[in-house]
Parts: structure tokens; sequence; C-alpha cells
């Protein structure tokens, strides 16, 4: 029975030691001689002195020496903390000191952006350079306070060390701390359990019906938990991951091609790219399933993508890390429920609540309350926000597990008469005009029924009539793009189209009062769009109808 972390490399190791556990460009990794690399990071943690409850920095591009050092402690009970790798200095000088990271994995680029900062850094001792040498590094002037090391004389130096990995963890103890992306201010530290982590690869696994025979592509950064579940999915059931830093759609289908990829895992961006791209023939026969999760998946890119990939099954999927993930929508309902979440997964019981903390009825609009084992272990020091978002089990949950607390999600939802879900807004999100209130999402939905369309963002405004406007935020197809940007009457006609399609559509009071086009959507470190610096960019103040 798997219980923690580093057993999802070992157990298929046990099970199929030669079979390929990582793939990342021509370089291959049995389960085998993964788990004969992770050892040795663990004895090199162990030379360092990291021990149970060290919090260990991981930040790197998606490699081997990423994976190795995130499962290496699990083995002695330490906590790994996966670091963006877009993220800047100041971004992970602020995670380092708030969860006090004791060493920091990266490489040499990486370094030498944060050398200004390290003096900065209050809890870090060592710095292991995974893609620089001892001499290379003694001629960079670095802080004195810190022990700045390769990662061949890291690995080296544990294998002097002769201590037990045995340890006396619980499946309940900390495993990782994987940082929001800030959006709405500084990044919150999500505490996940060995149990949380374990029994999200296993609820996955099971409705996506994951086997030793899937080849499963990683693209997404592996600080999300959405991209950390491809390994932790795929190592459970002992299946071969592709790790892929890519920089265009057809890098991704290239990757498919190549690899017979039979499972891949995307947000709504990369969707769209790839929904636009040319995929040559027989390029997706491979392919068993696609996933989306980080966002609405508009039904033109989803038809699309169904195209060029006519054999892959999609599931379409709503999450929060606070609780890993949700609810899927079987590929059996997409076409009778295109705009569900579905139902809950695996592990989990959802909840929708009134503010009363009373039961909604069918239709009816409430919070949307995640119970069970897949709810984390709350904020990292942040006692005020966990007692916030993280509470009492409702008394009405079946909660079969017995879990004390659950995740008040702060998403508005609602449940129909046949038990499927469906998405409204975000609490914060709404927008109160003419004294409705208004959900952003539904506006969104029906923008992008438009072809002319691709992406949409829906934000308030300040009004003196209205209380708050409501202006769209509009990305326009590559065929309109140019055009739309560059002639006025274009622009003029498009808003129009826009406008009206929304008075046939929608009640008066949710049209939008003005339609701004982009070239593209500022989107923060987990592909989702920013709407707060949208709102700080195009907000305006005391938006008047005249």
């Amino acid at each position: 029975m798997t219980t923690f972390v580093h057993e999802l490399i070992s157990h298929s190791a046990q099970r199929s030691p030669n079979s390929i556990a990582l793939q990342i460009k021509a370089n291959q990794l049995s389960y085998a001689q993964l788990e004969k690399e992770v050892n040795k990071v663990a004895q090199g943690y162990l030379s360092l002195a990291i021990s149970q409850g060290d919090r260990v920095g991981v930040y790197l591009a998606k490699n081997q020496e990423n994976v190795q050092s995130m499962f290496a402690c699990s083995l002695l009970g330490a906590v790994f903390v996966p670091i963006n790798p877009v993220l800047k200095a100041k971004q992970v000088h602020y995670i380092a000191n708030d969860c006090q990271i004791k060493l920091l994995i990266t490489n040499n680029s990486r370094l030498k952006a944060l050398a200004p900062l390290l003096e900065r850094f209050s809890s870090l001792v060592t710095i292991i350079v995974i893609d620089a040498d001892e001499q290379a590094l003694a001629q960079q002037a670095f802080s004195e306070q810190l022990t700045i090391t390769s990662w061949q004389s890291f690995i080296n130096q544990g294998q002097q060390v002769s201590k037990d990995l045995k340890n006396s963890i619980d499946p309940n103890d900390l495993a990782a701390i994987l940082y929001t992306s800030g959006s709405t201010g500084q990044p919150k530290g999500i505490m996940l359990s060995h149990e949380n982590i374990i029994l999200g690869a296993k609820s996955v696994s099971m409705y996506l019906q994951q086997s030793a025979h899937d080849n499963i592509l990683s693209v997404l950064p592996l600080s999300f938990d959405y991209g950390l579940n491809q390994l932790t999915s795929c190592f459970l059931v002992g299946a071969k991951c592709i790790l892929l830093d890519y920089l265009m759609a057809t890098d991704v289908i290239k990757v498919i091609a190549k690899y017979e990829i039979t499972g891949l895992a995307a947000v709504p961006p990369l969707w769209l790219q790839l929904s636009k791209a040319t995929w040559p023939k027989g390029t997706a026969q491979s392919m068993r399933y696609f996933t989306n999760s980080g966002g609405v998946l508009p039904l033109p890119t989803l038809a699309a993508l169904r195209k060029n990939m006519p054999q892959a099954k999609p599931y379409l999927m709503y999450g929060l890390t606070e609780a890993f993930r949700s609810s899927f929508l079987s590929p059996q309902e997409i076409d009778n429920r295109p705009n569900s979440m579905g139902k809950a997964i695996p592990y989990a019981e959802i909840l929708v609540l009134r503010e009363d903390g009373s039961t909604c009825d069918s239709d009816e609009v409430g919070e949307l309350v995640h119970v069970g084992p897949l709810v984390t272990l709350g904020y990292w020091q942040n006692a005020a926000a966990t007692a916030d978002r993280f509470k009492t089990t409702p008394k009405q949950a079946i909660n079969a597990q017995g879990t004390p607390l659950a995740v008040f999600s702060g998403d508005y939802v609602k449940r129909d008469a046949d038990g499927f879900l469906y998405f409204i807004s975000r609490k914060d999100a709404m927008i109160k005009t003419s004294g409705y209130r208004v959900s952003p999402t539904e506006i969104e939905s029906v923008l992008l029924q438009l072809p002319q369309v691709d992406e949409a963002a829906i934000i308030p405004s300040p009004s003196i009539e209205l209380g708050q406007a409501i202006i769209a935020l509009v990305v326009c197809s590559s065929d309109n793009k140019e055009e739309v940007q560059t002639q006025t009457q274009t622009q003029t006609q498009t808003q129009k189209s826009i406008i009206r399609h929304c008075q046939l559509n929608l009640p008066n009071y949710m049209i939008p009062k003005e339609v701004i086009f982009l070239p593209e959507l500022p989107r923060n470190a987990n592909g989702k769009v920013d709407t707060k610096l949208l709102q700080k960019n195009y907000n305006k103040q005391a938006y008047s109808l005249n």
C-alpha cells in the first residue's frame, strides 16, 4: 500500500524496475534507476543535516534533478517547496523567507539573478547548483554567509554518509508547500500532507483509468498542483512521464507524435494555441484522453481539440489548491452538459451551502464546500487566512472519512436535479450593477460564443449611475486581430457586433458598457487570467454613462 510520497516511485520500482519512469529529451530513467537516484539525493540531504520538517526549495525547470529533489525529501520527512521557474528574484525571496527554506536547489542562471538578494534570505544555509562545477562557482562572488556547492559535489558528499534513511513520519505529516500565484496579494503557502498527495494521485488515476501502458506528457509547472499530479498519478500506476518545457504549441504536437503520448493535461491558454495549430494527419492517434483545469475551456476551442484528437476523451475539471481538485465532467456528459463542472472526484464530497450554512435546493446558487481527505492542512503560518477558508465540516456532510475541516471555496455554484455542478462566479468577483449581482463568468461565456472572440474577461469599473459598470476586455481571433488593432472602422464594427450579440443574449443590466480590445490577456504564473492587473490597468475612476 502506497502511503508516502517517495513510495510512489519505490513501489513501482518493485513491480516493474525496468519500466521507464521519466523521459527528458533523449534521456531516460527506469523506475529502478530513479529510485536509486532519489536515494542518493536523500543521502546528500543527510550530509547537509536536513531533517524531518526542514523546508527544501526546488527552483528549477522540469528536469531530472527537480523530480529527484522533491521525492527525496519524503525519505527524510523533509518538506519540498517547488518554486515556479518563471518567478523572479523578489518573488523567490518572499517564498524562501515565508517558509524559512533551509536548502535551495537551482541552476546557475537563476542563482545569478538571486545574487543581489542572497544576503536577505533569512533561513537559507545552502544552495546547490545543478549545472556548475566547484571551480566555476568559486570564481563567482556570492554571499559569504551561504554554502554554495555543485550538484555533483552534493551527491558525492552524500555517498560518504552511512546513516539510515528510515524515518518515523505519519501519513498526515507535512510533505509539501505549494504557493499560490499571489494575484490577490502576497502568495500563501498551502500545506499538503503525504495523504493529500497520495489520494490525489489515486483519485485522478481512477477516473482517468490510467495504467502502466500510459505515456503521460507533463507540460505544466511542477509547482502547480495540477502539474505535480502528472508526476504522482503517473508514478502511482507505473506509467512513463515525459517532461517538456515547450516554447510553441507545435513543440507539444511534435512530442505527442514522437513519444506516442496517451494523456495530456493543460490550461486554457495552451489549449487555445493547440486548437489553432496544425496537426499533421495521424499525430494524435495515440491520445487516449486530455484534461483541462485552471479556467473555463471555451466550447469552440473544445470542439477544435476534439476534431484534432478524435480518439481522445476530454475531461473538464474544477479544482482549488486548498483541496487539490473537487469535480470533473465525464466525457460521456460533454455533449449533454458542456457547461457543467460535473460531479465530485473520488475521495471528495461536495456541498452547496447558503450563507446560513444550510443546504441549497436544486438550481439554487450557493458556496461550494469541499469535504474529505483531500482537504489540505491550511496555509503555512497564516492562522487568520486558514480560519477564514478552512472551517469545521458541516454536520450535514456524509464525511465517511471523518475529516474535521472542510474548505469553503469562495466560489458560487449550483447543482441541478441530477447532481451536476455549474460554476457561477467567485464570491469576490461578483459585480454589483444597477442593484443586481452579476457573474463575470456568465457574460464571458456569452462573448466566447462569437467566432471572432478568442478570449474574454469581464471587470467592474466604478460608476456614479450604476454602482459598478461592466467592462469587457476581448482578444480577437488571429484572423481578425490585426484588423481590429489597426483599423478604427473595423474595431468599431466589431464592438457593435459584440454589443449586439450581448443584447440578444443577456438582460440589459448585464450588457458591457465598454469593449476594450487587447492583443492578449495578462496571466499569472499558473496561467490564470490576472483580473487584478486588468482592473488596475483598465478600471476607470467614477465611470459615467455620459
